[in-house]
């Protein structure tokens, strides 16, 4: 037997799942006969198919790639004007090629791990190296969170933050411009339900953050497309003691950040501002 054959079968043993008689021990051992008998008691009649599935004859990965490109090309492209974060975006070449399109980033580090956990942590920290030296920011932080449920796990750090006890809560208010996405807002009132925080809403401009308030939240750019200078409103929250941040339109956790002795950052997608 050449090396080759060995391997082949120490793979078909470890990875191809049970034998005949392996099986015929654990049907034997839960009280049925067959595979067919044991599915019939496990799934509900109701949702099972009983006819064959129309499976296409296999065909070769050129001959599929030919054919979803095939497929692909029938999509109509048009213009986007959903506006609300979703924004066209461009990815340099550079990006394309040297992470996307490297297999350094996605292909498994473990045999069987086929996964790609450890490309992707790598990537982000080399990301957050970069938010780092590109800011001049101490600290950086990357993840794979959308916009909202970023939002929302920033708004609840704050919380606790100021809330040691939650069976005492003393800073219950966070406050949320009028102007940000309506589905970043909706996540925010879905998260801060469970949690006893109160939500309040309004015009940034004319907001008046207390000792009540342990944080805020603007947009930037906000959802009617304007660009506001949010500096004032940022100081404002500063001085009452709470935490601001500020999400930039683009969607996902691209950064976070806070830097206590600098407060706003001047990038990313979420911002956390410490007084």
């Amino acid at each position: 037997m050449n090396l080759f054959e060995k391997q082949a079968g120490e793979f078909s043993r470890r990875h191809i799942g049970n034998n005949e008689t392996e099986t015929r021990k654990m049907l034997s051992a839960v009280g049925v006969q067959s595979m067919e008998e044991l599915l019939e008691k496990v799934l509900p009649a109701a949702i099972r198919n009983p006819e064959n599935l129309n499976v296409t004859e296999a065909v070769s990965e050129q001959e599929y790639l030919s054919l979803i490109h095939e497929i692909a090309r029938q999509n109509l492209v048009f213009k986007n004007y959903i506006g609300q974060g979703y924004y066209e975006t461009i990815t340099p070449s550079v990006i394309r090629r040297n992470i996307f399109e490297n297999p350094g980033w996605y292909t498994q580090y473990t045999p069987y791990q086929a996964e790609i956990s450890q490309g992707r942590l790598e990537s982000l920290l080399n990301f957050q190296t970069m938010i780092s030296d590109l800011t001049g920011l101490p600290l950086a932080n990357a993840s794979l969170l959308d916009e909202g449920t970023a939002a929302a796990e920033a708004m609840i750090m704050f919380f606790n933050q100021k809330n040691k006890d939650h069976q005492h809560v003393s800073v219950p208010r966070f406050f949320v411009d009028q102007a940000i996405f309506r589905q970043t807002m909706d996540v925010l009132a879905t998260r801060a339900e469970p949690l006893g925080i109160q939500l309040v809403t309004g015009d940034y401009t004319k907001a008046k953050i207390d000792n009540t308030y342990f944080g805020a939240i603007v947009q930037y750019p906000n959802a009617e497309g304007n660009i506001p200078d949010y500096r004032a409103f940022i100081r404002s929250v500063q001085e009452a003691g709470a935490f601001g941040e500020g999400e930039r339109a683009g969607g996902g956790d691209g950064a976070r950040w806070h830097d206590a002795s600098r407060g706003l950052g001047t990038a990313g997608c979420i911002r956390t501002l410490i007084p």
